[in-house]
């Protein structure tokens, strides 16, 4: 592939107040920062205040080399409290801000039309109206291009309903231990972590099935194939925004064209590095 991929983040644009200070993120757009520091063209879709908060986090995805079309609405610009035990980050998530309220616009359509990759999550469909526009904008996206689903269970923001819709819009799915235990319960599923990534493999068609296991190991299934890898022992500044490297520096090196194993060797490279640093963005160089 002679182009850079084109990957897309739709949904929450955010700060994390952490202990340490303010540093942005939010789920999708944390994928596309990672694909974008490896070599993506990256683009953020989502919504901010018009407030100060929302100017400097225009100026964040500016510096980090990420396009963007975030309108500006008149509601606050999304942040999340962080509080960190033992650098594991528990989220407390401000309800009825920008990123509620993503407008669907001719640009952003025409956007997901020419994109290699779409990443989503379901905390940015609590609100109706993003809702409505991330479904819309899913619509537009290529038939071959990778839709990656990132469950991300937050709080109370997901039913049963919403995550069958969104699986059925993927073929990339990924999510972690705490979360398998969810979706046992939500889809009567039984046997072992290995029975249940496969069974969803299967169930929804997917393309790949990434289960990532914290300190211990992450696993990614595709159709005939599986690859394991055990998680690499850092000193962990916080884990913020690990999860969503890992997502990214995958599906770059899915689209620059490695195989699974070694996509997903880098995968875990990038997620320890970033797990040593603060916040969801660090600097690559």
């Amino acid at each position: 592939m002679n182009k850079k991929p084109i990957v897309v983040g739709i949904g929450e644009l955010l700060w994390d107040m952490l202990p340490s200070g303010k540093r942005a993120g939010g789920a999708p757009i944390n994928f596309v920062y990672h694909a974008t520091q490896l070599g993506a063209e990256g683009y953020a879709v989502s919504a901010v205040g018009n407030d100060e908060f929302g100017k400097e986090i225009l100026q964040e995805l500016d510096k980090a080399g990420i396009a963007h079309q975030v309108a500006v609405l008149p509601y606050p610009t999304g942040h999340v409290k962080v509080k960190l035990q033992n650098g594991i980050p528990d989220y407390t998530i401000v309800e009825n801000v920008a990123w509620d309220h993503i407008p669907l616009t001719k640009e952003s359509e025409e956007l997901v039309q020419k994109a290699d990759c779409v990443c989503f999550g379901s905390l940015a469909l609590r609100h109706k109206d993003s809702r409505q526009t991330i479904e819309t904008l899913l619509t537009h996206a290529p038939k071959d291009a990778l839709r990656f689903f990132d469950i991300n269970l937050r709080q109370h923001y997901y039913s049963k309903e919403l995550i069958e819709m969104l699986l059925g819009k993927a073929n990339i799915f990924k999510f972690n231990d705490d979360e398998i235990k969810v979706l046992r319960e939500m889809f009567s599923l039984s046997g072992s972590d290995d029975d249940v990534c496969r069974d969803l493999l299967e169930r929804f068609d997917l393309r790949y099935v990434i289960f990532t296991a914290g300190d211990k190991f992450s696993s990614i299934y595709a159709p005939g194939e599986k690859s394991f890898v055990p998680t690499p022992h850092v000193e962990v500044a916080d884990t913020v925004g690990a999860g969503d490297s890992f997502s990214g520096a995958f599906v770059y090196n899915i689209l620059t064209g490695q195989s699974l194993q070694k996509a997903h060797k880098e995968a875990v490279k990038i997620s320890a590095f970033v797990c040593t640093k603060a916040g969801a963005w660090p600097a690559y160089h």
